[in-house]
């Protein structure tokens, strides 16, 4: 199927979520940096990764990848349900439909975990887990274009942290480990590569492929640790 939509240079809606995002997840951070500092902090302080750049890079991922507006905003939108703002709050679905609309939540929605069960106790990552997985196999195609380019930037930073010789499976001063091990990471980043396959669009392989990339990336280092120890 050729898809040949004229996209405008101007999108109102990817501004709108671009906003909403920066507010959303200002002054949260990822769990680790494996960069250099681009410039001198005062002592005692340091730099952190804000959470933004995540949600950015993922947009533009799936962007450059060919995908809609629609798309684009959700991308940028799609850890809004998720993760809590720095004042611990959780966005209700309700409120980001009203500010946004259905497309785009709908799209938000199928990459979004459920972390909690019915009484507000924590699930397991293995239940989350499994439950993206198989709510992926019948989640609108722009979902799975997200879910894609979010786990290729995922995994695509997990293993230069590790190239870097930042071992994120490893509590360490200002860096939090990552939830689940490496054969669970396999695991899960294998489980959304075989989920997407249930979708046909050719653009879904643009995604795939880096993203398969990244995980072959990160099975030579688990075999090479495998090894030693």
């Amino acid at each position: 199927m050729e898809h040949t939509e004229r996209l405008e240079p101007f999108s109102p809606i990817i501004e709108q979520a671009t906003e909403l995002a920066a507010q959303w997840h200002d002054g949260t951070y990822r769990k680790s940096r494996w960069r250099e500092e681009a410039f001198r902090v005062p002592e005692g302080e340091k730099l952190l990764v804000p959470a933004i750049t995540h949600v950015t890079t993922v947009a533009m991922i799936v962007q450059r990848a060919g995908w809609d507006d629609i798309t684009v905003a959700a991308a940028f939108l799609h850890d809004i349900l998720e993760d809590p703002n720095r004042y611990g709050d959780y966005l209700p679905a309700d409120v980001l439909r009203t500010l946004v609309g259905e497309e785009v939540t709908r799209c938000v929605l199928a990459v979004t975990e459920q972390k909690f069960d019915a009484a507000g106790n924590l699930r397991t990552w293995r239940e989350r887990k499994e439950d993206y997985v198989a709510h992926l196999r019948t989640a609108p195609v722009r979902a799975v274009a997200v879910s894609l380019a979010d786990k290729q930037h995922n995994l695509w930073t997990i293993n230069n942290a590790l190239e870097s010789g930042i071992d994120v499976f490893k509590p360490a001063e200002g860096r939090k480990k990552l939830s689940a091990g490496p054969a669970e990471q396999i695991w899960f980043h294998r489980a959304v590569l075989d989920a997407s396959h249930q979708h046909t669009d050719m653009r879904l392989e643009l995604l795939r492929a880096p993203l398969e990339q990244e995980l072959l990336r990160f099975e030579n280092w688990f075999e090479q640790v495998s090894r030693c120890l």
